[in-house]
């Protein structure tokens, strides 16, 4: 049989009980418009403040086939750590050119 200490054992840490412990790290959320498609589904992005970054399209992004293209104004979501690469999160549909067109052939 094991022994166990009951009333001297300390519950763990969460991080509800400690604010200062953050689950994830904080993004930043910038705004921009794609000027280049490169290969392996990455852009050149231009943001606001003149700053161009390589950006990738969100998981969600690429599960629900949302293309983007040269023209289009984006959301771009980065970690403070690397201030050149981010992630396009959201695709602004009044901008550029859209899909939207019918679909030809029996594509899955």
């Amino acid at each position: 049989m094991i022994w166990k200490p009951t009333s001297a054992a300390k519950p763990p840490l969460s991080t509800s009980s400690r604010p200062d412990l953050l689950a994830k790290e904080e993004l930043l959320t910038l705004d921009g418009q794609i000027d280049e498609i490169l290969p392996d589904g990455r852009f050149g992005v231009i943001l606001e403040n003149d700053h161009r970054i390589i950006a990738y399209t969100a998981g969600r992004m690429r599960r629900f086939r949302i293309r983007s293209v040269v023209g289009d104004a984006v959301r771009v979501e980065m970690t403070p750590y690397d201030l050149t690469k981010g992630r396009i999160v959201y695709r602004d549909r009044g901008a550029g050119p859209a899909g939207g067109g019918p679909r030809k052939g029996n594509r899955r």
